[in-house]
This record gives C-alpha cells, sequence and structure tokens, in this order.
C-alpha cells in the first residue's frame, strides 16, 4: 500500500537562510528595509488591535532565550530568538532566530521562516520608521557605535530611508569598525572610520548605538550628546544591560514600543517608573507630536517588540508569489478523517 501523499493545506512554506538571502538579493537590502519599514508603520497604526504581552524570556549567565507572541486577531505569530553576547568570541551569532504566522481561524502555520536575517532587517526598519517622525529634517551624518552585525543594515537603511550620506563607524575592536567599512564599501555612503566613540558623535545629527555587552554600559556620557541629534538606542535590550548614561535620558524626549517591556530591558530601566515616556504607536497615529523644534533631543528606546517580527513575517509572506524562494514542508498530520489520526499513521506501514 502507499503511504497517502500530504494534502496541499499541510503543507507549509518555509523561507530557509538560503532563500531569505535570495529574496534579499534579488530586490536589494536597502528596498527590503525600506519595504518592511512601510509594514512596520502600518501594523503601529492598527497597534490597538493587536494581542500585546512583554516577550517571554529565559535566563540564564550566558544570555537569554525568549519568545516573541502576537496576533491582531486573523493571524498569529511568533518568533523564538536568543541574546547571547559571548557568542561572538566562541564563534557563534550573538542572535539567532526562527518564527511563523498561522492563521487564527484554524491554528494552521501558514509560514514558516529564518528570521536571524530577517531581525536585522527589521531592526533597521524599525529605526529608520521612527527616524521619520524623530529625526532633524534633512539628517546627513549618523554616527554608528557598535560595528557589530547589526551596523550595515542600520547604515544603509538609514542611507535609502532618512537619506544619510556620511556614517562615522565607531567599536571598541577595530576589525570590527574594518569589517563594517569594507561592507559598506560602494554603497555611496562617505565612511568614517573613527578611534573614539567621542569622534564618532562629532557633527552627528542621528547616533545609533548598539552594542552587545550585557552589562550596564555607558557608551555615551552626558557631554557627548548636543541639543537636536536623534538617538536611536537599540543595544539595550535586557534587564542589566543599557548604553546610555542615566543624564541623557533626564535631558531627552523618550520613546518607546511597549512600555511594559520597554521598563524592564531598556534605557528606561534607569529611571523612576513614574518618568514620562511617549508610546511611538501615538506619534505615527498623531495623538502625540514626535520631533517638535531643532533643539529637542529625541531618544528612541527600541527593545524590539513582536509586532515588529510580525510584520516582517508578514512582508516576507506577500513577496512568495513574486519571489517563490521557498520549500514547501510536510507539517501537519491531515488525514482524511480528523478522528482518524491512528489509522493514517498504520496506513503509511504499507
Amino acid at each position: 500500500m502507499t503511504a497517502p501523499k500530504p494534502s496541499a493545506m499541510a503543507m507549509v512554506p518555509f523561507v530557509s537562510v538560503e532563500n531569505m538571502m535570495k529574496i534579499v538579493n534579488e530586490i536589494g537590502v536597502g528596498e527590503v528595509i525600506a519595504q518592511i519599514a512601510d509594514y512596520v508603520q502600518e501594523d503601529f497604526e492598527r497597534w490597538e488591535i493587536f494581542d500585546k504581552t512583554a516577550r517571554i524570556p529565559s535566563h540564564s549567565e550566558e544570555g537569554v532565550i525568549e519568545l516573541m507572541p502576537t496576533s491582531d486577531g486573523e493571524t498569529y505569530g511568533f518568533k523564538y530568538v536568543n541574546g547571547h553576547p559571548a557568542n561572538m568570541a566562541r564563534g557563534f551569532q550573538t542572535v539567532t532566530a526562527f518564527g511563523m504566522l498561522a492563521r487564527v481561524d484554524n491554528g494552521y502555520p501558514v509560514m514558516f521562516s529564518e528570521m536571524t536575517v530577517l531581525t536585522a532587517l527589521r531592526t533597521a526598519a524599525t529605526s529608520v520608521m521612527a527616524a521619520k517622525f524623530l529625526a532633524p529634517k534633512n539628517s546627513k551624518v549618523m554616527a554608528m557605535i557598535g560595528a557589530g552585525a547589526q551596523s550595515e543594515f542600520q547604515a544603509t537603511g538609514f542611507q535609502k530611508v532618512i537619506g544619510i550620506e556620511e556614517v562615522r563607524l565607531y567599536d571598541i575592536d577595530p576589525k570590527a569598525t574594518e569589517k563594517a567599512a569594507s561592507n559598506l564599501a560602494g554603497s555611496g555612503l562617505r565612511i568614517v572610520k573613527c578611534k573614539t566613540s567621542e569622534d564618532a558623535v562629532s557633527g552627528a545629527d542621528i547616533i545609533t548605538t548598539c552594542t552587545a555587552d550585557k552589562q550596564y554600559a555607558t557608551i555615551l556620557t552626558d557631554n557627548m550628546v548636543g541639543a537636536g541629534v536623534h538617538i536611536n538606542a537599540i543595544g539595550g535590550d535586557c534587564p542589566g544591560k543599557t548604553e546610555l548614561h542615566k543624564d541623557i535620558l533626564l535631558r531627552s524626549d523618550i520613546f518607546v514600543e511597549y512600555p511594559p517591556q520597554t521598563w524592564v530591558e531598556g534605557e528606561i530601566q534607569q529611571l523612576d517608573n513614574d518618568h514620562p515616556i511617549t508610546e511611538l504607536w501615538k506619534v505615527i497615529t498623531g495623538v502625540e507630536k514626535g520631533r517638535k523644534d531643532a533643539q529637542q533631543i529625541t531618544l528612541f528606546d527600541s527593545v524590539g517588540f513582536a509586532t515588529e517580527d510580525f510584520s516582517a513575517l508578514r512582508y516576507i509572506r506577500d513577496q512568495l508569489e513574486n519571489y517563490p524562494f521557498y520549500q514547501d514542508l510536510d507539517m501537519i498530520a491531515d488525514p482524511d478523517d480528523p478522528r482518524d489520526l491512528f489509522g493514517m499513521v498504520k496506513r503509511a506501514k504499507g
């Protein structure tokens, strides 16, 4: 007896790392970031309909493993992600991830995807989406403090969406700076390799901090931040991990994704819990103002939230029709008679 073939409904598209890279290279890194930014903004505009919960963490001395779930009522999504700062020294990625989308009406998954590459793209997309509302107009110079795996995506996104022309790179590891400068060669950006963080922020309109150490760090001190800049703080993303001196926060207007998560994981964990902050979705929907004047210091205290991963997965799913780089996985046991799962197994014996 021939084993039954899986039904079409039981087959689930899977976007592997190889296929994710094919999609991204077909479209272009900068264009993908810009398009995901539009999806992220669309979902922030309908923020109130989403199920929202802070990510579910499992902490260890080495790092953290997290689940990030959400739903818009029609589609459910989640991401599995780790953050292990010591991984780089051991030859592993600091962050790896995968995710899925599923139908709410029957619970069936509709796409699985790698999300290590996709997380880097959606993080850059979220940064530039926020910067549209918070950064000084006509920003041309960005300081990039931390030249790890995220840096080139950030630089490329800010060039594409915001119009950045110069990126000033600094990392405590000169090899990381050289790596980022090499990867960005030919991008059209003017790349300045800096020897200190003070040098990097000199003349910058936008300062992006993205370091990996799981500790209370002071990547930026108060005297390094002048009036009128936008700070894109994306490195603080778990309890006990920050990058900015507290005094910078006290001088800034602070914008966050989901406050219950950011109070635990973001830069604002240094502040009293009654300190004023603004939820980013309110700026995007016009309920609150973002940048108000040229002297204002705006701080996007970004820790990454589940709706952004949902947006990125939704974007990739929409690309599969035109860029069919995926594999069908036989993920769902789907017998002709839903009550006869045992019979399906028995018949498969042949």
